[in-house]
């Protein structure tokens, strides 16, 4: 079946209904990110419209990303409505084939549009997320950095303890843009503040760029390079600063291993290795939970309702997928089972509802 003439026919128009509604939402996140940007980005003279679009461009693949089991859930349902309301699917019936026989060609190139999406689209997303991140501390430096979510990280040394803050963040944590550093004499008193335009962690130190020290006893004091001691290894930096999904496939099991071996907790970061092996089977559980609602034929009605029950199905997966993460960043729950659950669930669920349509 996998290579007749009709097996390709569907395979082709199943992956042509998903990539139309892939590229739907891609370009509607990016319409709504844009317009996001340029409201973060109106009190900046100096940001074009050029800059604020190529940084919104950049940013929507990895929010994209989490979207992709809904594209091929939405569009595996409406490739099999369409062949349904076409009476394709009643000349393949009448000819033989079975529901099971022209449900494999979708399952099959969901698999493989899963593996090029784990091994393949998440790299560059990545690495697009980490360009829009350059852009956007081009943006704010300009400016001043407004209405972003600042990111802390605690420090002690021989010196005292250093609070860290950070609007912006780059190459996992190793260099930050809008820094502001609080610090603290070994008795815990308060020693001054440092403001600067950005920092680079390099071995044993913090270079701070364009820092201006503040203190209580004296004036304010510039200094164009500003060297700030530190025990923080990228490692430790990266588990502050990082999180796991900017992080690609590629370099996952190394950023596990280096957490691990430095003390800190890699949940984060064993979740989303399980979640990229485990997304060629989620997006096949998509298109079995699919079929199991798009297959009735439109002579019989309800199709709405299918319609209804299917969207349903899939928002339910999703929030079973957000509390097993939550789990499992919580570790109460081990980072194989939070992954590969909403997998077996989908998938279980579409198999037995089609065993029952088909063969019940």
């Amino acid at each position: 079946m996998l290579t007749t003439t009709l097996a390709r026919y569907f395979a082709r128009r199943f992956i042509t209904a998903s990539l139309a509604v892939f590229l739907g939402i891609f370009l509607l996140l990016v319409l709504v990110d844009y317009i996001e940007m340029v409201r973060r980005t109106s009190s900046i003279p100096t940001a074009s419209a050029i800059m604020v679009a190529e940084t919104s461009l950049f940013r929507v693949p990895q929010l994209l990303e989490k979207l992709m089991p809904f594209c091929i859930l939405i569009g595996a349902m409406s490739c099999y409505l369409a062949l349904s309301r076409s009476l394709e699917l009643v000349v393949a019936r009448a000819a033989g084939i079975s529901a099971w026989q022209f449900i494999t060609p979708a399952l099959v190139a969901a698999l493989l549009m899963g593996v090029l999406a784990t091994v393949v689209y998440n790299p560059i997303s990545a690495a697009m997320q980490e360009r829009s991140k350059e852009m956007e501390a081009k943006l704010f430096s300009n400016g001043g950095v407004q209405n972003v979510e600042q990111s802390w990280i605690n420090q002690v040394t021989s010196e005292g303890q250093s609070i860290i803050s950070a609007a912006l963040s780059q190459n996992q944590g190793t260099r930050l843009s809008g820094v502001t550093v609080f610090r603290f004499n070994p008795d815990g008193s308060f020693r001054d503040r440092i403001d600067a335009n950005d920092a680079n962690l390099e071995p044993g130190e913090w270079r701070l760029g364009g820092a201006r020290i503040h203190s209580m006893t004296a004036a304010p004091v510039i200094q164009d390079n500003l060297l700030l001691r530190t025990n923080l290894t990228p490692a430790q930096v990266r588990n502050s600063f990082a999180t796991p999904e900017t992080v690609s496939f590629w370099q996952l099991p190394g950023y596990i291993q280096s957490s691990a071996s430095s003390g800190l907790a890699t949940a984060g970061y064993r979740l989303q290795y399980q979640k990229l092996l485990a997304r060629p089977f989620l997006l096949a559980s998509m298109v079995l939970v699919a079929a199991a609602v798009s297959l009735r034929f439109f002579r019989f009605g309800g199709v709405q309702k299918m319609v209804l029950s299917g969207v349903a199905a899939g928002f339910l997966l999703y929030v079973l997928s957000k509390v097993t993460e939550d789990l499992s960043k919580a570790e109460l729950m081990h980072p194989l089972a939070a992954a590969w659950l909403p997998v077996c669930v989908g998938g279980l669920t579409g198999f037995l509802a089609l065993l029952h349509q088909e063969d019940g």
